[in-house]
């Protein structure tokens, strides 16, 4: 397992991305359809604007049941709440070059769990802690004598 390797080589490049218009019912329908727990919040093509965890979304949806009287409620404000009120913005996010070891180190430093990585501020793809794992146990094991 070598730290020092470009994170590009693990990177997720498929990515699911929503607008900052992306009303919280579709934000729903998108994680409830994938495995993934991290949506990129994308504008004027590629550029991002944010990101939202599965986290910030249930942290969200547990806010409304506090606030609204019924489930016609929720429903009405789950089509009026959109990306941009939930999404964190300006997330901490690594280049292509930048290593694996790095990313371990922001990750094991900090409470979240996804980096988008960027080329001049456009997404290029995104790497989570499962990622790290997956790479660390599919790795060879250096040893020495």
């Amino acid at each position: 397992m070598d730290p020092n390797q470009p994170i590009s080589t693990i990177m997720t490049r498929q990515l699911v991305t929503v607008s900052p218009e992306t009303s919280l019912r579709e934000i729903k329908e998108l994680f409830d359809a994938n495995p993934f727990h991290h949506l990129p919040v994308v504008e004027n093509g590629n550029r991002l604007a944010g990101i939202i965890s599965k986290e910030d979304f249930l942290r969200a949806s547990y806010m409304l049941s506090l606030n609204t009287t019924g489930k016609a409620w929720s429903h009405m404000e789950y089509a009026t709440l959109k990306a941009r009120d939930i999404m964190t913005r300006y997330p901490v996010s690594l280049e292509p070059d930048d290593t694996i070891g790095l990313a371990a180190d922001i990750f094991l430093a900090n409470k979240f769990h996804a980096l988008p990585i960027l080329d001049d501020g456009e997404i290029l793809g995104i790497v989570t802690s499962h990622d790290l794992i997956r790479f660390a146990f599919s790795s060879p094991v250096e040893t020495t004598n």
